[in-house]
């Protein structure tokens, strides 16, 4: 995959994290990206004053256990913030470009839909690789099993041909020992 970095070296897919079964970017990291001046205060102060435009698919804010399986995921610090972040579904982070209305909001936010893009193409790609894995899995199953089958039909057959000696099972050598006497 093809990695979506910005000037300052800061490697967007990176800020992609999967919470609740969705991709999204952290307000903070949002802030960062976008430059602004007070931070996470800008972001949170905009979607506050264009509250209509950011229905609850399209943010929402991470609960403490959310949070700290954030922070356990990516070896960060526990210091605890005021409030807990916020997250920006792919829809919420088009959305925040168009409330910020600055042309680098606006540039960054398309190297952001881009990064949102390249991971799910990366995630549908896996997702058919694994698939195939399964698939290959499952024929293997198969086989296994018949062999299994052959294996005890065989088995039966040296059995009832009288290789073992009054129906008992001896190891190969000893078999072996007793055909050569």
């Amino acid at each position: 995959m093809k990695d979506l970095i910005i000037k300052e070296n800061i490697n967007i897919e990176n800020k992609i994290y999967n919470i609740r079964g969705k991709q999204v970017m952290l307000d903070s990291d949002l802030a960062l990206l976008y430059k602004c001046a007070n931070g996470t205060k800008d972001i949170n102060k905009a979607v506050k004053r264009n509250i209509e435009k950011f229905p609850i698919d399209f943010y929402f804010q991470l609960t403490d256990d959310e949070l700290l399986s954030l922070r356990f995921q990516n070896g960060t610090a526990n210091n605890k913030a005021r409030f807990n972040p916020y997250a920006f579904t792919e829809q919420g982070v088009a959305m925040l470009a168009s409330v910020l209305r600055t042309p680098l909001a606006a540039k960054v936010s398309v190297d952001i839909m881009r990064a949102f893009v390249a991971m799910r193409h990366y995630i549908s790609d896996s997702e058919l690789r694994l698939l195939n894995v399964e698939s290959k899995v499952l024929s293997h199953d198969n086989d296994i099993l018949l062999l299994k089958e052959s294996f005890n039909k065989l088995n039966n057959n040296i059995k009832l041909t009288g290789i073992y000696y009054k129906g008992q099972i001896y190891e190969a050598y000893s078999a072996l020992v007793d055909i050569v006497k």
